[in-house]
């Protein structure tokens, strides 16, 4: 029997932000129970243009609605300014680096990225600052940054988004469990811990007597 969790998210996706403390939780309640979970970039935004006045105005409306519905600190001021173009590619790639480099080291990557967008307003579309991020993490600086350019690093990413475009996922945060292969969708969007832990916690049981 193998069984894994599957984390679709965006490094920059809010509600992905918002549900990081519960990503974590249910992350480490797989992981007591002998079930690792492999994190898989989305691609919520590739390439694009910068930043109009009324976009950013609608996306900052929708971080002050993830604030008040998760709790989670947000930086408004100074967010996304003039010039931001918010491609999330070069995050999700990051990720994908990590990964591939450090399967363990990509969770503390990922809360690097979230809190130097969303609580610093930093931008994380540049690679000069990712792989700052990468070795605030643990990561070789040098060898980090040539993965980062590599074109099957590039490859997997795009492989990553044409994944869960393939299953139809439209929204982050999604929590799949695999188990022989079979998804099963825990979660499509946010929801408290408090209804995915009892729901993840039968499903472990499921697949411990498997």
């Amino acid at each position: 029997m193998t069984a894994r969790l599957l984390y679709v998210m965006d490094p920059m996706c809010s509600w992905c932000w918002g549900f990081a403390p519960v990503a974590e939780a249910l992350i480490a309640q797989a992981r007591e129970a002998g079930v690792a979970t492999q994190l898989v970039p989305g691609g919520l935004r590739s390439g694009g243009t910068a930043l109009d006045a009324s976009t950013r105005k609608y996306i900052l409306d929708h971080w002050q609605a993830v604030a008040e519905a998760t709790g989670q600190p947000f930086r408004f001021e100074g967010a996304m300014p003039d010039g931001f173009v918010y491609d999330t590619e070069p995050a999700c790639r990051t990720l994908v680096a990590a990964r591939e480099l450090d399967a363990e080291r990509v969770w503390p990557l990922l809360k690097l990225i979230q809190g130097a967008f969303y609580e610093q307003g930093l931008d994380v579309t540049t690679a000069p600052r990712l792989v700052e991020l990468a070795e605030q993490a643990g990561f070789d600086r040098a060898a980090f940054a040539e993965a980062l350019t590599r074109a099957d690093t590039r490859a997997a990413t795009a492989a990553d988004f044409n994944w869960v475009q393939g299953l139809g996922i439209a929204g982050f945060p999604t929590l799949l469990a695999e188990r022989n292969g079979q998804l099963a969708l825990l979660t499509n969007g946010y929801q408290p811990l408090g209804s995915l832990q009892p729901l993840l916690g039968r499903w472990l049981q499921q697949a411990a007597c498997a």
